[in-house]
């Protein structure tokens, strides 16, 4: 099986119920559930999946062009 990197996209309303019995839920249409478990928001996914930094970007100089 394939190794998951992303959420997965489910359409809602959707209830979970998680491992302790805790139940949530959420009115949205489409809901991202977290595979990774890396989010602060588990077990809807917030992006924390995703690398943070960013490579820069040089921009021009005020008065140059790109």
């Amino acid at each position: 099986m394939p190794r998951a990197i992303g959420p997965v996209l489910v359409e809602g309303p959707v209830e979970v119920v998680l491992p302790d019995g805790t139940v949530v839920v959420s009115e949205r249409p489409v809901v991202a559930l977290c595979l990774c478990r890396r989010s602060r928001r588990y077990p809807f996914c917030d992006t924390s999946h995703r690398r943070r930094s960013r490579p820069s970007v040089e921009r021009p100089a005020d008065g140059e062009q790109a």
